[in-house]
């Protein structure tokens, strides 16, 4: 997974640094010359092996550590974790109290509880990552997540053409509704009918970041329906899809899971060799992490809004997975290029995409 935001489109990339000193629980002290981070996340916390996961690796890089040896844990970093909602605005106060150079919150639940405390304390620093929270001590992260979403739709259909499937049919699992995930949905519906535009689509969405059990038994209802491949954004319930691909392709079914934010691939390890996960849609949000703490510590930090697109190299697809072949791979590459020129336009919301020939009238996504 890359993991270095690009130079020549941000020109804030610093060389790491090495940091230390201070106590756990509190700010830490005596960073010479550094910079402190307090990271806030949902419930799932940052083992959801997607979207938080991202955010951490972005914290890890830019301080040197790595996931198993995070040696500057408690002193120049730290994660704190929401178990439910109404713990934000504390979590978030918490920490301004006690005194990080960045706070930084993760996904669309947050917004509201940031722009609370964010407006109270103007001198702090603060980073949201998927929405934009107006402030001029604020750094909001957004990113084009229908134009990645539609890459690795394209992916799936492309696979179930060289498969011979035929009259193919595709799900899509979304954690909570709303207008960040819903740009997954509809950008991976427009990947696939590009290629197959006689597909059939199904969407569900489990309302919960952190249910795999229910994300699972919906996977297995439909791969035993005839679905060949299902994409979810649903943070840490998306698991549940990886797994119970995981356990058909173990059994010789010819089915797929498709990741999402991070590398999935690993997840859907089931003989050691090959994976359930075809491809993952890559969200780099750990690029927008290593900008926010490269900013601040180069004393360029300012309330803006960055974009990461396809064209910036904030959106990919995993190659991982030996199924996806050159010829998917070229193919995609062209799609991708066609997207980046605007030759193809990819509709970010349910009501935009709807305009488009053939675009089914019933998904579930909504747009805020």
């Amino acid at each position: 997974m890359k993991k270095g935001l690009m130079m020549a489109l941000f020109g804030v990339l610093a060389s790491l640094a090495v940091f230390g000193g201070g106590q756990s629980g509190s700010a830490p002290s005596g960073v010479p010359g550094g910079v402190t981070v307090r990271l806030l996340t949902d419930a799932t916390g940052i083992d959801d092996k997607s979207f938080n996961a991202a955010s951490w690796w972005g914290i890890l890089e830019f301080y040197g550590d790595t996931w198993d040896n995070p040696r500057q844990r408690g002193t120049a970093y730290d994660v704190v974790t929401a178990q439910t909602q109404d713990m934000y605005v504390p979590n978030i106060r918490q920490a301004t109290d006690e005194g990080y150079d960045l706070i930084v919150t993760t996904g669309f639940t947050y917004i509201n509880a940031l722009s609370e405390v964010a407006a109270q304390n103007p001198n702090q620093k603060y980073m949201m990552v998927d929405e934009v929270v107006d402030l001029p001590n604020v750094l909001s992260a957004k990113f084009s997540e229908h134009e990645g979403s539609f890459l690795v739709g394209a992916a799936a259909a492309l696979k179930a053409k060289s498969d011979g499937i035929a009259n193919p049919r595709f799900g899509f699992i979304g954690g909570v509704p709303g207008a960040v995930i819903t740009k997954f949905e509809v950008g991976y519906v427009q990947g696939i009918l590009s290629v197959s535009p006689e597909a059939q689509i199904v969407d569900y969405y489990v309302n919960d970041w952190g249910n795999p059990a229910l994300a699972k038994t919906q996977a297995k209802n439909w791969y035993d329906s005839g679905v060949y491949a299902i994409y979810s954004a649903a943070g840490g319930s998306g698991n549940g899809t990886i797994a119970q691909a995981r356990e058909y392709r173990a059994q010789g079914r010819n089915v797929w899971a498709i990741g999402v934010d991070s590398d999935q691939h690993d997840e859907g390890l089931y003989n050691g060799i090959d994976s359930a996960v075809l491809t993952s849609m890559l969200k780099r949000v750990e690029d927008s992490l290593v900008y926010a703490l490269n900013a601040v510590k180069n004393g360029a930090f300012r309330g803006e809004t960055i974009l990461f697109d396809l064209r910036a190299g904030g959106l990919g697809y995993s190659t991982a997975n030996t199924a996806m072949t050159k010829d998917i791979t070229d193919q995609l590459e062209r799609i991708k290029a066609r997207i980046i020129s605007g030759e193809i336009q990819v509709a970010a919301t349910n009501g935009e995409a709807k305009k488009l020939h053939g675009f089914p009238q019933y998904l579930k996504a909504l747009d805020d």
